[in-house]
């Protein structure tokens, strides 16, 4: 499952569709922060190596995306640490609401990220780039399902990137992220370190395949990966969030 979840991630996120579920399968005793910080030292890896394939093909805007790396690593950190305080409920119930909104508006939208052309970069869009980074690094720190999806559909609606380059964009903010939780849980001694490298070994193998098929194939491709994805993560949240129990 972390080979197929690295797969996905690396053409248009969602990997954690596949490999938490897969995790509590794996494991139904033990406790759910070592499973779900056990599931980012896992990814981590696999989104590491699809950002550097990726920047073997593509220029990206560094105006744009540093101040989103850095800031997508502090709001995962907030996010991390807000985990023990703040109930996560409510954004379990809306997920499946708010995935619907990003499926429904690229539908409709067919020639949303078909062009790459960055606007100009200026204060303001570095600015957009900090907001968009701390907020969705917030939620993976804190939730987590669907980081990537939101970070994909950012960059293409919010910066004029086509998805190609968004999918790039969006493995270099999630490595910031996923770095950033396992920080603050490795401090709360709540990953199973053994488990997270054997399934990063798996994740990186299957990021390796899917990065490549994302830049053979282009932004249409990723385009379509991406509804597909988010698709089935609609369905999952919701059953997760209204009928699971």
């Amino acid at each position: 499952m972390a080979f197929f979840a690295g797969l996905v991630d690396a053409v248009a996120g969602g990997g954690g569709l596949i490999q938490v579920p897969a995790l509590f399968a794996a494991y139904p005793d033990a406790p759910p922060a070592t499973l779900l910080s056990t599931n980012k030292v896992s990814a981590v890896g696999g989104t590491l190596n699809a950002a550097r394939r990726y920047l073997r093909h593509v220029s990206l805007p560094w105006a744009v995306v540093g101040p989103a790396i850095v800031a997508g690593f502090v709001g995962s950190l907030l996010g991390a640490n807000a985990v023990s305080n703040f109930p996560a409920e409510p954004l379990r119930k809306a997920l499946p609401f708010v995935l619907l909104f990003l499926l429904l508006y690229t539908w409709f939208q067919p020639s949303l990220g078909e062009a790459h052309a960055p606007k100009t970069l200026g204060r303001f869009q570095r600015l957009k780039a900090a907001i968009l980074g701390l907020t969705i690094g917030f939620y993976d720190g804190f939730f987590g399902p669907g980081t990537g999806s939101f970070l994909l559909f950012g960059f293409v609606r919010f910066f004029s990137f086509d998805f190609l380059h968004a999918s790039a964009a969006t493995k270099l903010v999630n490595v910031a992220t996923n770095l950033a939780a396992i920080l603050m849980l490795a401090s709360l001694g709540q990953i199973n370190w053994a488990l997270g490298f054997a399934m990063m070994v798996a994740n990186i193998a299957g990021s390796q395949f899917g990065s490549r098929l994302a830049i053979k194939h282009g932004s249409t491709f990723v385009r379509k990966a991406f509804l597909l994805i988010v698709s089935v993560l609609i369905l999952k949240s919701a059953w997760d969030a209204y009928f699971s129990n």
